[in-house]
């Protein structure tokens, strides 16, 4: 978790403190000491010449004084509250204040004492010691004074526990103080870093705000300091953001519109070859779902053609490159490249690449070919036989009665197939081209159907079927265009006749299915190899060619079916098994 500005003032401050009062700790506490020191040992010299000008004016008041040192001694460690001792000129201990009179006889000599050495040079020594008499360390001062006209010396000490005592003492006082003033200078920190730090927080929550869209938010602030000039350069940033985002937004919306307005796929590329930008179109086109940005064409397309294309124009940006590429996506699709260089400042800075998706138009083409070479060859046909007969009469022909009035006949059956055929053409050119109007109304299939086995009845009756319409007169009615409903039942029943064997059967059916009726007209027909089934609804596609001619078939019978049915959102569909007949089946929405 993030600390807050002033918790962080803070613990800057008792940072600082930290270091400066242990700073003042260590040099108060050596001062301390050295002074506490100093005047242990000017108290110690204080009492060593009270107790020499005490011995001294003693020794004035006869020989009874010399008899008893050990007392003497006594009474100045009473009275000085330090240890006294008396020591002869030969070093002998003659007295101390914390040796009985029986102890002081196995005393060593004193006489090589650093501060008796001292003493006798010039009357005055001291040392810092380790005493083995009494097991500690010592500070002791001693002073020499006549005694039967040679020197004896008064020494006192003291144990230097008592400094480090008082030491302590001070350094506990010294750390009492300063955590006290420590603690108070960290309150006073924390009131001038809240203080101090709320307008910084003020900024930077604004400044979140403004990060976040909201540029209505302001900072204000009175002071007339290096914060107040912040806050103002931040208000002035936020308003330049805003409008700054606002032109970028009208670019961007001006940009948006227009490549979404377009049908054709854009793409953006920068000079490094990498994409900046591609639009729905294009995304759709080739089916992208990942994210395409900063990835090359190549990752994301799988097509060299289009990578060679985009690397012409970076090398070369003098001109438009365009190229025409296939490719599965997972259908075949015929995609038209066109990649153009972008140069700003006479510098190159991208491509921009449009594709153009033209399956439609090659697949148009492609049928408008197969249309017009199919159109050209079934009017070839009858054409050829018509004027073949004609040129067969007019050369002789026509005296000859019996064959004369055959080969008229031929010729009206060919032209009534070219009349057959020429306005299956248009009424499948205005099916397609949405020319042809449909009257929808409430239509009765059962009513249609018996009207249209009416026309069929005399070829029915000259291969004796079995046609039976087997759909009840209460069937619901569907929404469509009666005399276009009838030309689809036409063409599925009159089919089913022609290609039905003498004597079998042929049922007219329908059922209700949700929403839409379902109709079907089942043969005991040929069948039709399952291979042709796809393909039965195409233009022009003849399972047998040769004997569908010979019944006079068009070959659009069942486009123009499918073509109606459509229209009327409904579906087209054929089952069959070779051998055992067929079921074509349509669906119409229920009125």
């Amino acid at each position: 978790m993030a600390l807050k500005i002033h918790h962080r003032l803070t613990l800057i401050f008792g940072l600082i403190f930290a270091i400066v009062f242990a700073g003042i700790y260590a040099y108060l506490r050596q001062t301390l000491t050295i002074n506490a020191y100093h005047q242990i040992h000017e108290n110690l010299s204080r009492q060593l010449v009270l107790s020499k000008i005490y011995i001294e004016k003693a020794l004035g008041t006869g020989p009874s004084f010399l008899a008893d040192l050990d007392a003497v001694a006594d009474k100045i460690g009473q009275a000085s509250g330090l240890r006294a001792t008396i020591i002869a000129a030969d070093g002998m201990v003659i007295g101390d204040s914390e040796l009985s009179s029986e102890a002081l006889k196995t005393v060593e000599n004193h006489l090589q004492r650093p501060e008796i050495q001292k003493a006798l040079k010039s009357e005055r020594g001291e040392s810092r010691r380790f005493s083995t008499t009494i097991k500690k360390n010592m500070l002791y001062m001693a002073a020499s004074f006549p005694l039967k006209d040679q020197k004896a010396f008064i020494r006192l000490a003291m144990p230097l526990d008592d400094i480090e005592l008082i030491s302590k003492h001070l350094s506990k006082m010294l750390i009492v103080s300063l955590l006290s003033a420590f603690g108070i200078a960290m309150l006073l920190s924390w009131i001038a870093s809240v203080h101090f730090s709320r307008p910084l927080i003020e900024m930077s929550a604004v400044a979140q705000k403004i990060a976040g869209g909201n540029f209505s938010e302001r900072i204000f602030l009175p002071t007339k300091d290096v914060l107040g000039d912040l806050a103002n350069s931040i208000n002035y940033m936020s308003e330049q953001v805003r409008m700054r985002l606002e032109e970028v937004a009208k670019e961007k919306s001006r940009l948006e519109a227009v490549l979404l307005s377009m049908s054709e796929g854009v793409l953006v590329i920068n000079r490094e070859g990498q994409i900046l930008l591609m639009n729905e179109p294009f995304k759709r086109i080739f089916h992208v779902a990942e994210e395409p940005t900063g990835k090359s064409t190549l990752e994301i397309i799988r097509n060299i053609k289009v990578q060679e294309v985009v690397d012409k124009v970076l090398k070369q940006p003098q001109g438009v490159e365009s190229a025409e590429i296939t490719v599965l996506l997972p259908e075949e699709k015929n995609i038209l490249v066109y990649a153009a260089p972008i140069v700003r400042a006479q510098q190159l800075e991208g491509v921009v690449v449009v594709f153009h998706d033209i399956t439609e138009l090659r697949k148009m083409e492609g049928i408008r070919r197969e249309f017009v070479a199919n159109v050209s060859h079934e009017l070839r046909t009858p054409l050829a036989s018509i004027r073949g007969y004609a040129e067969t009469l007019l050369d002789g022909a026509l005296a000859d009665k019996e064959h004369a009035e055959e080969f008229l006949k031929i010729i009206h059956m060919d032209a009534e197939r070219l009349a057959r055929l020429i306005q299956d053409i248009l009424d499948l050119s205005k099916i397609e081209s949405g020319i042809l109007k449909l009257k929808l109304q409430p239509v009765s299939i059962s009513k249609v159907a018996d009207r249209v086995l009416e026309g069929l009845q005399r070829q029915i009756n000259e291969k004796s079927l079995d046609v039976k319409n087997e759909i009840p007169a209460n069937t619901p009615k569907v929404m469509a265009d009666e005399d276009r409903i009838a030309e689809v039942l036409l063409n599925l029943i009159e089919n089913a006749v022609k290609y039905t064997p003498q004597g079998n059967k042929i049922t007219i059916s329908a059922e209700k299915q949700g929403d839409v009726l379902r109709v079907d007209i089942t043969d005991t027909g040929i069948g039709i190899p399952e291979e042709d089934l796809p393909h039965l609804f195409e233009r022009f596609y003849r399972v047998d060619k040769a004997r569908s001619r010979e019944l006079g078939g068009t070959g659009l019978g069942l486009s123009i079916v499918k073509h109606i049915v459509l229209a009327h959102n409904g579906q087209v569909s054929a089952q069959s098994e070779l051998g055992r007949g067929s079921t074509f089946s349509f669906t119409l929405p229920i009125a």
